[in-house]
């Protein structure tokens, strides 16, 4: 598993490379605080967005989220994780909906690469599965998390607004991985005011909570810290 600890918060560094020392720096030292997590806003500055996240932060992992990842044609995977590997992040986060030969590969590339790999199935908003009115298949979901642990991924992100997927999610990979031998990821787990939700309580005894906005829209980095330690408190406290 990428983070070791039970229950922690990820920052989701969903901003301009512009502020993201200050929010960096802001973090150091909050306890709780496990990964950041860096994205598209990043994408083209990529190597630069890690350097400055380890200026401050140099023992956390830093996961990059492609929003979504894994779902191009097999033989792309090996690029993919060379690419990442090449600017220092940690992990990658995949969403698979390309089929599992394009999971199984994105999946082994980037274990070959040495990178850690967070797998999801199944999206926040409405609409997206079948059952909802959307297009992905409601079976698909499962499958993409059950060959996932097959493939040694220990590391998932569920939906944090669809309590019952994460209820299921969770069941599904307890039987296939054994309780304490996996970490589930999602927003939701937090609410606004800083409690832990019932999206977190049906998460089990491991998971991470990701939080963006409620950290990085504070005003300064003073704010930043103060609202990190507000959200982290409620989990370690």
């Amino acid at each position: 598993m990428i983070i070791q600890r039970n229950k922690t918060v990820v920052v989701a560094a969903d901003i301009p490379l512009e502020k993201l020392a200050g929010l960096a720096g802001a973090m150091h030292g909050v306890e709780g605080i496990s990964a950041f997590k860096i994205g598209i806003t990043m994408m083209t500055r990529l190597k630069e967005a890690v350097g400055i996240i380890r200026s401050y932060l140099p023992n956390l992992p830093i996961i990059y989220d492609h929003q979504k990842a894994g779902n191009d044609i097999p033989g792309t995977g090996k690029k993919f994780a060379e690419t990442l590997k090449e600017t220092g992040v940690n992990a990658a986060i995949l969403f698979p909906f390309a089929g599992p030969a394009t999971q199984e590969a994105w999946t082994k590339a980037c274990f070959d690469a040495g990178l850690s790999v967070l797998t999801g199935g199944v999206m926040t908003h409405p609409k997206f599965l079948v059952s909802e009115g959307g297009y992905v298949a409601d079976d698909a979901v499962e499958r993409i998390y059950l060959l996932a642990c097959q493939l040694g991924v220990k590391d998932f992100v569920v939906p944090g607004t669809k309590i019952n997927w994460v209820q299921r999610i969770h069941s599904l990979v307890s039987k296939e991985l054994g309780d304490g031998n996996f970490a589930l990821y999602a927003p939701g787990f937090i609410t606004q005011g800083g409690e832990i939700s019932e999206c977190g309580k049906a998460a089990g005894n491991r998971w991470h909570a990701i939080v963006g906005s409620a950290i990085y829209e504070q005003p300064t980095p003073e704010d930043q810290r103060k609202a990190a330690m507000t959200v982290t408190s409620q989990i370690i406290g």
